[in-house]
């Protein structure tokens, strides 16, 4: 029987997550462990959803799952009634095509923020405990490129960061905090609807 690479096995954290990043890096932690990783936070992720999609009455009939794991807010979004879920995510791809049965596109925030989307639309973008990994110098640009998207965004995060500023193109429409997960459901600002 061949002997499985650290890229194939599921990760199973038995310290937080943090204390990998801090070893190897957030990049190098999930270029090792992406095919197999599981978010450790997967059940309060889908109470999150689960609260917020109904009581927001948010538009799920094309969403966007922004760094997407091994599928956790998808398989949340499927259950809530979403339409068409594009995944993407440069790490997770194994992962995720193992739990949803679809493909995850390979793309990173840079290159997102260079235009790899440019002429998509989207309802709604959902990144979930992924862009408070992001140096902040380089949020603007993403924001930015976001903005051209979609008109809502939903960041799901366990702590305060990141913070977007209006300056960026979005502005706090609602924030919940349920289980240690902060739920913050960000309106473009040209949009006038709620």
């Amino acid at each position: 029987m061949a002997q499985r690479t650290n890229t194939e096995q599921e990760f199973k954290p038995s310290a937080a997550i943090r204390q990998h990043y801090e070893q190897l890096g957030a990049q190098a932690f999930y270029e090792q462990h992406g095919a197999g990783y599981r978010n450790p936070h997967e059940a309060a992720i889908g109470a999150v959803l689960r609260a917020v999609v109904p009581e927001w009455r948010l538009d799920l009939t094309r969403v966007l799952d922004l760094a997407c794991g091994s599928g956790e807010a998808t398989l949340v979004l499927r259950d809530l009634g979403a339409g068409q879920i594009d995944g993407l995510d440069p790490y997770t791809g194994a992962a995720y095509l193992a739990r949803t049965g679809q493909a995850a596109e390979p793309l990173s925030f840079e290159q997102i923020a260079e235009g790899a989307l440019a002429g998509r639309s989207y309802a709604l973008i959902v990144c979930s405990f992924a862009m408070h990994l992001l140096p902040a110098s380089r949020l603007p640009a993403l924001l930015f490129r976001l903005a051209e998207l979609a008109p809502r965004l939903l960041i799901l995060t366990p702590h305060k960061r990141p913070e977007l500023k209006r300056a960026w193109g979005w502005e706090l429409a609602q924030e919940l905090v349920l289980e240690r997960v902060r739920a913050r459901l960000y309106r473009r600002l040209d949009n006038d609807s709620d």
